[in-house]
């Protein structure tokens, strides 16, 4: 009998060892897969993630098409301002339109709409 309870124990001890082992694999492959999650969440949302990036590059174009806009209203301008340097017609045309100035000689005629009389 003694030697049968030796026995025994010793058909257990393995299993005993088994059990532990599995679960050393199991904590370890939980643990991998929770860095790995939490690596894949931070390549996602981080400083420096996926969204990140494309909020910066959406941001990069609206800023690159108003940086776009803005070079053509300066080449307008520069154009508007060297006609107003360079071109007498150009003061001239400006003076008569938000000034409301003539020339000596001219004469002005205010044409006003009069209302239609109302039909009885």
């Amino acid at each position: 009998m003694y030697c049968s309870s030796l026995m025994a124990r010793d058909d257990r001890r393995p299993i005993v060892e088994r059990r532990h082992v599995n679960r050393g694999r199991r904590i370890g492959r939980l643990l991998m897969v929770f860095v790995a999650a939490i690596v894949i969440v931070d390549a996602l949302v981080g400083d420096r993630g996926f969204l990140a990036i494309r909020r910066a590059n959406r941001r990069y174009d609206e800023l690159s098409a108003a940086l776009v806009r803005q070079r053509a209203e300066n080449a307008s301008l520069r154009e508007a301002a060297r006609r107003l340097r360079e071109d007498p017609a150009a003061i001239e045309e400006l003076a008569r339109r938000e000034l409301g100035l003539i020339r000596p000689g001219e004469k002005v005629f205010i044409v006003r709409d009069l209302k239609s009389p109302a039909t009885p």
